[in-house]
């Protein structure tokens, strides 16, 4: 796993060793970007259930202004701080130690343009992110649901469905906030 392109082009990223995480490919991610295209430059970004970060660490080298990773698990909250200083990228993110639905629940500073939600396959846990992230959202925002290919991604109030995209188990669903 590495960052794909941008100012930390080449950079190793690890992942933690638990199996709670699933490190998105890199094919799956240069797919994900190839799609976003300009909407990531001076984006503020917010990557729920981040893992290693990998998603939003390839923004910020994108140029993507700022991202906000909300990770709880430890193991994972070890490899994303390790990622963000290897790729000399701290200093644009910020590292919420929390369990998603209690960060969304906190009012937010500013309104994000791209949100990733890659929830664990087994929680299922898309509709309340979802739900809670839709009033903290920029006009024009899109947010990106890394999901199993069969789980439906719900209709949520003020979010449009307007592409998907399958990887073997893996589904990317790509919702827009109206501008």
């Amino acid at each position: 796993m590495r960052v794909i392109a941008g100012v930390a082009r080449g950079h190793p990223l690890v992942a933690p060793r638990d199996r709670g995480t699933r490190p998105i490919t890199d094919r799956v991610k240069e797919t994900l970007f190839g799609i976003l295209g300009a909407r990531v430059l001076d984006a503020r970004v917010l990557d729920l259930y981040a893992g290693s970060g990998a998603i939003g660490i390839e923004a910020l080298s994108r140029g993507a202004a700022h991202a906000t990773f909300v990770e709880h698990a430890r193991p994972a909250l070890v490899a994303l701080r390790g990622n963000l200083g290897r790729t000399h990228l701290a200093e644009l993110a910020d590292v919420a130690e929390s369990d998603v639905e209690r960060f969304l629940a906190l009012p937010a500073d500013e309104a994000w343009n791209l949100v990733f939600l890659d929830p664990p396959y087994e929680l299922r846990a898309i509709v309340a992110p979802l739900r809670a992230v839709e009033p903290k959202l920029a006009q024009d925002a899109m947010v990106v649901v890394k999901h199993f290919w069969r789980t439906e991604v719900p209709e949520a109030r003020g979010l449009h469905l307007v592409r998907q995209r399958r990887f073997g188990e893996t589904m990317l669903s790509f919702l827009e906030a109206p501008g």
